[in-house]
């Protein structure tokens, strides 16, 4: 009897599996496979190409930051900072600004008026319909045209064309007058040459927001617009602003002539005399100066006094444009004012109780106003509200240095009141830090809480919350929106210190960690406890 043959064993490889069984894929899983709805779906012409000023139509705030009150504001000083720089580059003596009742607002130089003949690239448009309708373009990114500006590093007066409902132009350039209208960011007008004019140049801008952008109700507040114009003149002696304004959007407007013409030769003396007209202040002289430069790049001016009865402030400028939040030229300004009160201590003998000393001491009571000059400065965001040029903060604090020192020198009654008044300002925050720990339950106690800590109404550390947040800009929003029973907001400056590689004296010195561990009331060290 034949025996059946027997089948080899075959032996499975470590990677000889078993294939699954096929899974059926539905739902959104399916969506995702080559030739799915979603993918046919999607083509080429979903694409959008957002050609000449739509994308600041479709999104403002990419470009001036939003849609409320501040970036509607922002139009207006685009459209000034450009007749600033004409000023700035000795081609303008004057600006006109202009209120009227109808909602627009007229801007105009005497300076070389914005070019009228057809552009190189666009042959068959003039340069002002260029400069009007088309993002980036300008005179300003040659510096033989402007030797410092500001309106090259915001957004343009393309951005402002855009936004508004109507826009328009007078140039007044080779003794003729030329005029264009636009709407909503489009000519509505070509060019027209109006006539003669043989005493006249410059450019004028005229325009009036897009309610569709900003809102039926939209208007420019007149004191803002004011303090906005004034504050150019002080900026730069060699302008003369004239301001006028339509009798009736000043109807419960206090502090707003209808007509006026500022020209302050004295510059920021003069605005920081106005400022802290009534203060008390440590010593009766305003520390001020200017360090020009050939070409005005790096030219600074200052001007600063220090106030025995309010919290300091500084108001920092680069070519004439506001930076409400600071920068590196505000960095080289406290690093001057610090080290020299610091030398100048160790000229008196009092290096010792000066140790402590920091240039934030310095600075808490300073009202300060200084203006920075320089060639292509670069700003964080469109809006140009913070400067972030490296060598800025090496430029204020070499040109104000020097100054500081010779001042401190020679008023030794007025730098021995400030140094005083400084270090005990010092010895009381080293005080402060010191304290072992801190009960939030008493009133006494709370006296003590760091000043910028915007504290709770809840008493007890259950259910109280604290946010730390970075600025004081920062600060303000978050108070705004908390629940004011249970949460607590202190505003921190960023990069406090590396606590990493940081020894414990520069530990115990640091305010702000300091500040941090008041707030939390734990103590630090053997007298850290967390209940």
């Amino acid at each position: 009897m034949a025996k059946t043959a027997k089948k080899p064993t075959k032996t499975r490889d470590l990677f000889d599996l078993p294939e699954p069984a096929p899974r059926r894929v539905t739902g959104r899983r399916a969506m995702g496979k080559a030739g799915s709805p979603a993918e046919a779906g999607y083509t080429a012409k979903h694409i959008e190409v957002l050609e000449g000023l739509e994308p600041v139509r479709r999104r403002p705030g990419m470009y001036i930051g939003g849609t409320d009150e501040k970036a509607l504001h922002h139009l207006f000083a685009e459209v000034i900072d450009n007749a600033m720089d004409e000023a700035l580059a000795g081609h303008a003596s004057f600006i006109e600004v202009k209120m009227e009742a109808d909602g627009f607002v007229t801007v105009t130089d005497n300076g070389r008026g914005i070019p009228v003949d057809p552009h190189p690239k666009f042959p068959k448009k003039s340069a002002l319909e260029v400069i009007m309708c088309t993002l980036h373009s300008g005179g300003k990114f040659d510096s033989e045209v402007y030797d410092t500006s500001g309106g090259l590093h915001g957004v343009g007066v393309s951005v402002v064309n855009a936004l508004s409902e109507r826009l328009e132009v007078e140039v007044a350039r080779g003794q003729t007058l030329y005029a264009q209208a636009f709407e909503r960011g489009k000519p509505k007008t070509k060019l027209t040459t109006v006539g003669r004019a043989p005493n006249r140049r410059g450019t004028s801008v005229r325009f009036r927001p897009d309610p569709q952008i900003f809102g039926a109700n939209v208007r420019f507040k007149p004191l803002r617009i004011f303090k906005m114009a004034r504050s150019k003149a002080y900026l730069f002696g060699g302008v003369e602003i004239r301001w006028s304004c339509a009798p009736e959007l000043l109807h419960g407007v206090e502090g707003v002539p209808v007509e006026e013409t500022f020209h302050f030769p004295g510059g920021l003396t003069d605005f920081l005399t106005s400022s802290i007209h009534g203060s008390t202040l440590v010593h009766p002289d305003i520390f001020a100066g200017a360090s020009e430069r050939k070409g005005g790049h790096g030219t600074v001016e200052w001007a600063i006094a220090w106030v025995a009865d309010a919290d300091g402030f500084v108001s920092s400028y680069c070519n004439t444009i506001p930076t409400p939040e600071g920068g590196t030229h505000e960095s080289g300004l406290r690093a001057a004012l610090g080290k020299g009160l610091r030398d100048h201590a160790e000229r008196m003998g009092q290096g010792k109780r000066a140790a402590a000393v920091t240039s934030e001491d310095v600075m808490a009571g300073a009202a300060a106003m200084f203006s920075l000059f320089m060639r292509d400065p670069e700003f964080q965001g469109q809006t140009k509200d913070r400067l972030a040029s490296a060598d800025a903060a090496r430029i204020v604090e070499q040109a104000i240095r020097d100054p500081f020192d010779h001042w401190l020198a020679g008023n030794p009654n007025q730098a021995n009141k400030l140094l005083e008044w400084v270090i005990e300002r010092a010895e009381e925050r080293v005080r402060r830090r010191q304290e072992k720990e801190i009960s939030r339950k008493t009133a006494v106690r709370k006296l003590r809480l760091p000043g910028k800590l915007a504290d709770c109404t809840n008493s007890a550390a259950e259910g109280s919350e604290l946010f730390i947040v970075e600025g004081d800009s920062a600060g303000g929003s978050a108070k705004q929106a908390r629940a004011r029973a249970s949460q607590a907001v202190l505003p921190l400056r960023g990069k406090i210190l590396n606590v990493a590689s940081a020894g414990k004296d520069k530990l115990a010195q640091n305010q702000q960690l300091a500040d941090l561990v008041q707030a939390l009331g734990c103590g630090t060290g053997v007298h850290y406890r967390d209940e």
